[in-house]
C-alpha cells in the first residue's frame, strides 16, 4: 500500500490527482467493508469537495500541504461539522455536531482528505470493538478474529488498504492494542501534545487522539500535522515538539532501552520472543540494552478501572435526552431521563457508570478514587525513576495476540487484561508506540511496545523506526 508520504508526493507532483486517490479509497471500502465494518459513515460529498480543492491548488502551482490529497478515516468520537458523530452509541445516534475537532481542522489545512467515520466501541469503552452499538469491526488478517479496540475501526481501515492513514483516540491502549492485533504502528502522544477540542470524552485526563500508519515516519508526519499548542483545549501544552520525521533518521546509538520485565510478565511466549529479539535488533543497532522492574506496574489495571469509569460517570452525565441525540418520551423529565440512558447506553457503558459513580459517592470516595489517584502517583513516580536509568522503556504491547469473537464479552476482568501493559503510560501522560515486529505461528500480528517520559516521544521515533527497519530484514 502506498504511504501518507509517497501518495502526498505524488498528489503534489501531479502524477495523481486527490480526486482520483479519493475513488480509489471508496472503491477498496466498497470492495470488503462489508464484511469488516470498518466505517459507521462515509462522507462521500463532504470528501470529493475536499479532494477538488487540493486538486485546484496543485492546478494553480501552489502547494496543498504536507498531506496532500491523503485519504483518512477520523474515529467516530471525533466532531465533523454536519456529520454524524455517534460515538459507537445508540444514544447519539443522527447527532451532527455544530464544529469540529481541532485535529480534524488541521488535517484538512494540511490537504488530507477525511473519507469518513470509522467504528468503535461504545464510548470508546472496550478492547475488541465488540461493544458497537451498530456492529462490529472484523480483523482483515482474520475476520473470526476482534480488531481490538476501541479504535478497532481505525486500525481495520488502515490495514484492510481503505486509507494509509486513520485517527484514534487512546485512554488506556485504545490506539496501541488494536495497532498491535491488526500490524500497524499505532502511536499514542504525551497528554497535552495534540488537541482534545472536538474529541467526545470519556476519562478527560487519560484520553489523548493520535494516528494509525503504516510506518513510523508517516506517524510523525501526522503528528507534526494535528499536534501542538491549542487555545481551544485548556489541556493543551504551549511548548513546542522536536522534530518527530527528523527523529525518524536518529538511530539509536548510545540509547539506553530498558526490558521491563514487567511489560513481559503475563504475555504469551510468542510474544516475549518477539519482544526480546526486538531489543537484540536494538542492540546490534547500537543501543545499550537495561533489563529493569518496574513493579508498580502491575497496580495500574486497579487504578484504571476506577479513576476511568469515575471519569466518565461525570463526562455522560450530559446525555440526557433534553439537549441532544436520543430522546424516549416519558410522562416527565425523570422518567425520560431514566427511558433515554436504558435504551441508549450499551451494557458495558452502564456497568462503567455505574462502578464510577459508585466510586464517586460519599463514603466511599476517598477509599476508591482517592486511593486510584494515590496509586496513579505511585506509578508515575516509579516510570520518572527508571527514566533517570534508561532514554525508553521496551516491552509487550498486549498479553496475546488478536483473540476470537465473543472469547472474552462473558468475562469483562479478562477483557480488561488486553490493556494490561498500554495502561500505566495514560496514568503518567507519558508517549508510547506500538510497532509491528513479525507474526505469531498462527499468522496473528505481534506489536512491540516503546515507552518514553512525557515530552520525549521524539524518542520513540528513534527507536520504532529502527525496528521497523530490523523487522523488514
Amino acid at each position: 500500500m502506498t504511504t501518507a508520504h509517497e501518495l502526498a508526493a505524488q498528489v503534489r507532483s501531479g502524477q495523481i490527482s486527490a480526486s482520483e486517490a479519493l475513488e480509489h479509497s471508496f472503491a477498496a471500502i466498497d470492495a470488503r467493508d462489508h464484511e469488516l465494518h470498518a466505517f459507521l459513515y462515509l462522507d462521500h460529498d463532504g470528501a470529493r469537495k475536499a479532494a477538488k480543492a487540493v486538486d485546484a491548488v496543485v492546478a494553480a502551482g501552489g502547494d496543498p500541504g504536507p498531506l496532500a490529497g491523503v485519504p483518512i478515516g477520523i474515529k467516530d468520537n471525533l466532531a465533523m461539522r454536519g456529520v454524524p458523530t455517534t460515538c459507537g452509541s445508540k444514544i447519539l445516534d443522527g447527532w451532527k455536531p455544530p464544529y469540529t475537532a481541532t485535529v480534524v481542522e488541521r488535517l484538512v489545512a494540511a490537504g488530507a482528505v477525511p473519507v469518513g467515520k470509522t467504528n468503535l466501541d461504545e464510548f470508546a469503552m472496550g478492547s475488541s470493538t465488540e461493544n458497537s452499538a451498530f456492529g462490529p469491526s472484523r480483523n482483515p488478517h482474520d475476520v473470526t478474529k476482534v480488531p481490538g479496540g476501541s479504535s478497532g475501526g481505525s486500525a481495520v481501515a488502515v490495514a484492510a488498504g481503505f486509507v494509509p492513514v486513520a485517527l484514534g483516540s487512546d485512554t488506556g491502549g485504545s490506539i496501541r492494542q488494536p495497532a498491535a492485533f491488526c500490524g500497524l504502528v499505532g502511536y499514542k502522544p504525551s497528554y497535552g501534545h495534540v488537541s482534545r477540542y472536538g474529541l467526545v470524552a470519556f476519562s478527560s485526563s487519560l484520553d489523548q487522539v493520535g494516528p494509525f500508519t503504516t510506518t513510523v515516519a508517516d506517524a510523525a508526519l501526522v503528528t507534526q500535522v494535528i499536534g501542538g499548542h491549542d487555545p481551544a483545549d485548556s489541556t493543551s501544552m504551549p511548548d513546542a515538539y522536536e522534530d518527530l520525521v527528523a527523529a525518524c533518521g536518529r538511530g539509536v546509538k548510545g540509547l539506553k532501552v530498558g526490558l521491563c520485565r514487567d511489560l513481559l510478565d503475563g504475555a504469551d511466549a510468542e510474544i516475549v520472543e518477539r519482544v526480546r529479539l526486538a531489543a537484540s535488533v536494538l542492540e546490534a543497532a547500537g543501543a545499550e540494552i537495561v533489563d529493569l522492574a518496574i513493579p508498580e506496574l502491575r497496580l495500574g489495571l486497579s487504578a484504571y478501572y476506577l479513576i476511568a469509569p469515575a471519569e466518565a460517570s461525570s463526562n455522560l452525565a450530559r446525555y440526557d435526552g433534553v439537549r441532544f441525540g436520543l430522546r424516549v418520551e416519558r410522562e416527565d423529565v425523570a422518567a425520560m431521563n431514566v427511558a433515554t440512558r436504558t435504551a441508549g447506553f450499551g451494557p458495558e457503558v452502564k456497568r462503567r457508570i455505574m462502578l464510577g459513580t459508585y466510586a464517586l459517592s460519599a463514603g466511599y470516595y476517598d477509599a476508591y478514587y482517592g486511593q486510584a489517584q494515590k496509586t496513579r502517583r505511585l506509578i508515575t513516580n516509579a516510570l520518572d525513576a527508571a527514566y533517570t536509568k534508561v532514554d525508553v522503556l521496551l516491552g509487550a504491547t498486549t498479553p496475546t495476540t488478536a483473540f476470537g469473537f465473543g472469547d472474552k464479552v462473558a468475562d469483562p476482568m479478562s477483557m480488561y487484561l488486553s490493556d494490561l501493559f498500554t495502561i500505566p503510560t495514560n496514568l503518567a501522560g507519558h508517549g508510547a508506540m506500538s510497532v509491528p515486529f513479525g507474526n505469531s505461528a498462527a499468522g496473528m500480528p505481534i506489536g512491540v511496545q516503546i515507552l518514553s517520559p512525557g515530552r520525549r516521544d521524539d524518542r520513540l521515533f528513534q527507536v520504532g523506526a529502527v525496528l521497523e527497519a530490523g523487522v523488514a530484514k
